[in-house]
């Protein structure tokens, strides 16, 4: 690196040129983006004009300006759209100028990528790319005086991605942005459906259901969505929007989504939507209990993103501290308040474990909601190694051999603290023996947020 600068190539046409002009637009979006209760490690925000796609930009990094302070790095990475290469491009500069002032890039952290294989610096794919620099001024307003460690993704696998997101993932001090807009030209009721598709595959961590076609960043996305799922992290779509809604023009739009990604153990809902859910699972009981009926759960993910986020939850009922149903779902598939209220009256009514109950019981029980992390595989070879591996007070456990499968919520190690008796009772759950093992025994762990 010799001190050069990376010029503003697209500042006057993508964002204003003039320091006030720019300051004052990207301040308005932010003081406009809705305050979802997250603390996100990575964040997805698009990269169009900012009269496009500025107000879901500011969705994205208001929760970062959040923790502003705290992180003192930024990695972002960002498709091509100029030139084509393989692999990721690192320019040479050692800052980046935007109309309100230079940001300087951190290289002593970016070094740590450039040992993988096709990882190169080559000032060329930079010139005039819009994706990587629209990000700038959203960083320096909602974050202040932090470095940057910029990346543009070419024809890369997501493999290699996820090695090159691993080696820059630092601690809190380190925050992630990924570039992408989502769908591109299509009438406004097509975007909708497919910037849904990109979102549920976002949210459930399905890179392999991700395409150009959904999102020009699917390769950077899926090397996240690769991290997130070794790093157990819990993603959410925070605004999901096109560019009709930005500018009125719904004939041929370009779709926008800003995602959020924290880890899954220190994850909580607020108050509010904890109590939401709650209220719903009641209700969604006694509709069932009087009228047989399968409850209709209302969602609008612009308003409540946090419950129409696709999650697995379970629904643990008790009357006088004794258990009376639980049931639940091992994969997202739903948004979490269909979910919930779909478990609360499975648990209710069709436990195979207990009568159905009775509007009399709905006045008595207590109901417990353990929203599930993304399970994620232990690798063991017999039962000492899986009985090693396991966290007591903390690791949810699925184990599957064949036909047979059964799962222990955390909360189970409260009556179970020994680990070889919390496994072996596990096993006898699924109709396995206690001491069974086989080729074919697999075990997943999974954290809870349980309320």
């Amino acid at each position: 690196m010799h001190g050069q600068i990376q010029a503003a190539g697209v500042a006057g046409m993508f964002y204003p040129a003039q320091a006030d002009a720019c300051a004052n637009m990207v301040d308005s979006f932010l003081a406009a983006a809705r305050r979802v209760p997250v603390a996100p490690k990575a964040v997805i925000a698009p990269h169009a004009g900012f009269a496009y796609s500025g107000p879901i930009q500011a969705s994205a990094y208001a929760p970062l300006a959040a923790r502003r302070g705290e992180i003192a790095r930024v990695v972002i990475l960002a498709p091509a759209h100029r030139v084509g290469f393989s692999g990721l491009a690192l320019s040479p500069a050692e800052g980046w100028k935007t109309p309100l002032g230079v940001l300087p890039v951190d290289w002593a952290w970016l070094g740590r990528i450039l040992h993988l294989p096709h990882v190169a610096v080559d000032a060329t794919p930079f010139a005039r790319e819009h994706a990587l620099e629209v990000q700038l001024p959203f960083v320096q307003r909602a974050l202040g005086e932090v470095a940057i460690c910029p990346v543009l993704v070419g024809g890369a696998a997501p493999d290699l991605v996820a090695a090159a997101l691993r080696a820059l993932w630092g601690g809190p001090e380190t925050a992630i942005v990924i570039s992408s807009d989502l769908s591109h030209y299509h009438d406004d009721a097509t975007a909708r459906a497919k910037d849904g598709s990109a979102a549920d595959a976002i949210e459930t961590l399905r890179s392999e259901a991700l395409s150009g076609d959904l999102a020009c960043g699917h390769r950077a996305i899926a090397g996240l969505l690769r991290e997130a799922q070794t790093r157990d992290l819990r993603a959410t779509a925070l605004d999901l929007r096109n560019s009709g809604a930005t500018s009125g023009q719904p004939d041929r739009v370009v779709g926008y989504g800003a995602f959020a990604f924290e880890q899954a153990s220190n994850a909580r809902l607020d108050d509010a939507s904890r109590q939401t859910l709650r209220d719903a699972a009641r209700r969604g009981i006694a509709l069932r209990l009087r009228n047989n009926a399968v409850p209709h759960v209302d969602l609008d993910r612009s308003k409540t993103p946090l419950l129409a986020a696709r999650r697995a939850s379970f629904v643990t009922l008790e009357i006088d501290g004794r258990l009376r149903g639980c049931i639940g779902s091992l994969q997202p598939h739903l948004p979490l308040a269909t979910d919930v209220v779909v478990n609360a009256c499975k648990a209710a009514t069709a436990d195979p474990r207990f009568p159905p109950m009775t509007e009399a019981d709905l006045a008595r029980v207590a109901l417990h909601v353990s929203i599930l992390s993304h399970a994620r595989p232990i690798a063991c070879a017999n039962e000492a190694e899986l009985l090693r591996a396991l966290h007591p007070d903390v690791d949810g456990l699925i184990i599957r051999d064949g036909q047979r499968q059964s799962l222990f919520l955390p909360s189970v190690w409260s009556s179970l603290p020994d680990a070889r008796n919390f496994l072996r009772q596990l096993k006898q759950k699924a109709g396995m023996a206690p001491d069974h093992w086989s080729p074919q025994f697999r075990a997943w762990r999974f954290a809870t947020e349980a309320f």
